[in-house]
């Protein structure tokens, strides 16, 4: 079986796919993987044992360019993206089984695989943006506005015209170079009516929350057996555990001073602390020795020996930072973050921090709260209750979708 997976958007959206391709190749699969050309990517799809095929343009270069990312920006890239596919995916896709797509709305994706005669499937890490009658868009249930105060059915309607400006002329214009016809409502063919959930249910409650036929496979983790570096091994010995303090992929452009608000709040809690630099340089604000800055890191292995886990609320380091039992203080910044600090809060294994912006007093409130150890004594137990069989059900339904045993995803 030949499966071509793809995405484009952070590490949170690649690292999931290369999880998924080192247990496809243990099955005896054949995988290619198109996402963005960003050097990290290549490097952690190598760590999976496939080649990356790059995709559009980098995605630190989207984040991180001079100016912060426009709605004007997303009208140039979207049409971007979906010239992208076309070209990339037609020329990868030749010969493959079936095509899985994810990351940010993968307009295209399943057009190619349409006209190529292939199977499709729309995976995601979250429900926020899935068709719902009950919910309105990027809200999770509980958390709704009541169909009294809102016409959700609208607010849907509005978000497929969102999308359609976005990628419609774009997406129906390859078609018709294709000899395909077009289609009214880009959102749901791309989503189709059954779509793929690779995340924990416990940390993303999602039951009741949208119409779609969701097939949920768990989380799709990378194992990662790298060793910590030497001096970060040092740093961990000398002294308590340290509060992490990551956020990934961010840019925190609303946070320039973030280093020195975390630095001061965790000192202020008699804890040391391990900055991750990350996409927002986070970097030490003196030369104190109980102050440490690491680079791209094994987290599976570093987040079992910190006292807490401050980060972004990205699906990847939440699901990570449970797995290790670790306390978690999340700081949501955009998309689905919020959602993911929710449930990390309503589990009971950390804090959700009020706002994207911390300052040296909701931080340390917050720190107080999540350094207690009752929420610790709880992280470790919810722990043990984390999926992580997730690349082995995906993997296991993609090999009976070929084999003819499993129901085809169209819609």
């Amino acid at each position: 079986m030949r499966v071509l997976l793809t995405t484009w958007g952070s590490r949170g959206d690649v690292e999931p796919l290369a999880g998924l391709a080192s247990r496809l190749l243990e099955l005896g699969a054949e995988v290619r993987v198109c996402a963005p050309p960003d050097e990290e990517f290549v490097e952690l799809l190598a760590r999976a044992g496939v080649p990356l095929t790059p995709l559009g343009p980098s995605v630190r270069s989207v984040v991180n360019g001079a100016k912060p990312p426009s709605a004007e920006r997303a009208f140039q890239l979207a049409p971007e993206l979906v010239a992208a596919r076309y070209e990339t995916l037609t020329a990868a896709a030749e010969g493959c089984d079936v095509l899985l797509a994810t990351g940010l709305m993968p307009a295209g994706a399943r057009s190619v695989a349409e006209k190529l005669g292939i199977r499709y499937v729309l995976a995601c890490f979250h429900t926020a943006g899935l068709p719902s009658s009950k919910y309105p868009p990027l809200s999770r249930p509980g958390h709704a506005s009541s169909p009294e105060e809102t016409d959700i059915k609208a607010l849907w309607e509005q978000d497929a015209q969102r999308v359609n400006a976005l990628y419609g002329e774009a997406e129906n214009r390859h078609r018709a170079d294709l000899g395909l016809p077009p289609v009214d409502n880009v959102r749901d063919y791309v989503f189709t009516e059954r779509p793929w959930l690779a995340a924990d249910p416990a940390l993303f409650p999602w039951q009741d929350h949208t119409d779609l036929d969701v097939v949920v496979t768990g989380p799709w983790i990378l194992p990662d057996e790298r060793p910590l570096p030497a001096d970060l091994e040092t740093f961990l010995e000398a002294g308590a555990e340290p509060v992490y303090v990551g956020f990934g992929s961010m840019a925190l452009r609303t946070s320039p001073d973030f280093a020195r608000v975390a630095v001061d709040a965790v000192r202020a809690q008699g804890r040391r602390v391990l900055l991750a630099r990350g996409w927002a340089g986070l970097a030490a604000v003196d030369d104190r020795d109980d102050c440490f800055v690491v680079g791209e890191v094994n987290q599976q292995a570093l987040f079992r020996r910190v006292a807490a886990v401050v980060h972004h609320g990205g699906a990847g380091t939440t699901t990570t930072a449970a797995l290790a039992g670790a306390a978690q203080l999340v700081v949501p910044q955009i998309a689905d973050q919020p959602y993911w600090a929710a449930g990390v809060a309503e589990l009971g294994i950390g804090v959700a921090h009020d706002g994207a912006t911390p300052t040296y007093d909701t931080l340390s409130a917050a720190l107080t709260t999540v350094l207690a150890p009752g929420i610790r004594e709880r992280a470790r137990a919810v722990a043990g209750t984390i999926r992580t069989d997730g690349t082995t059900v995906a993997a296991k339904l993609l090999l009976d979708m070929v084999s003819g045993e499993g129901r085809s995803t169209h819609a």
